[in-house]
């Protein structure tokens, strides 16, 4: 299982992707360029003291992502999926991909998705924070596939 965040734009939510990974022990790659700049110091402050616990991996575009990323099924976080993550059954390999804050990922990246998964939200509601919506997503892939099994 890892997380992956396409073009993040707020460094804040980096910061908070950087502590779940850390705390989950689940790798974290980022797909540049990203909204805001972005270096060693800037990431070691925006995760605070967890960094050292991270395993991160910057990729400087989609290209070179989809290059060099781990096999699995490249799962997709989106508004626009019919299909709703309570009904999907995870595997150990999944990669949990999630779009820039303000405008989620372009038509080609949706194309590549092997799956396409939403959060049911109540009628009016358009969408959770990026980084909640991830925790929630991941904590039940984690609970199905056992990845809880290895944390104290």
């Amino acid at each position: 299982m890892l997380l992956t965040l396409y073009e993040p734009d707020i460094p804040q939510n980096l910061g908070a992707f950087i502590r779940l990974s850390a705390c989950l022990a689940v790798p974290l790659h980022i797909i540049e360029p990203c909204g805001f700049p972005l270096d060693d110091k800037r990431i070691r402050r925006a995760s605070m003291d967890y960094y050292d616990l991270a395993h991160i991996v910057r990729h400087a575009s989609w290209d070179s992502f989809r290059r060099d990323r781990p096999a699995g099924r490249l799962v997709l976080l989106t508004t626009q999926a019919a299909q709703t993550f309570p009904d999907v059954v995870f595997r150990r390999d999944d990669i949990l991909l999630l779009g820039r804050e303000s405008a989620g990922v372009p038509q080609a990246v949706h194309d590549a998705a092997d799956l396409r998964l939403r959060i049911p939200l109540q009628r009016g509601a358009r969408s959770l924070n990026v980084a909640l919506a991830a925790t929630m997503v991941l904590s039940e892939s984690l609970r199905q596939t056992g990845g809880f099994a290895t944390l104290t």
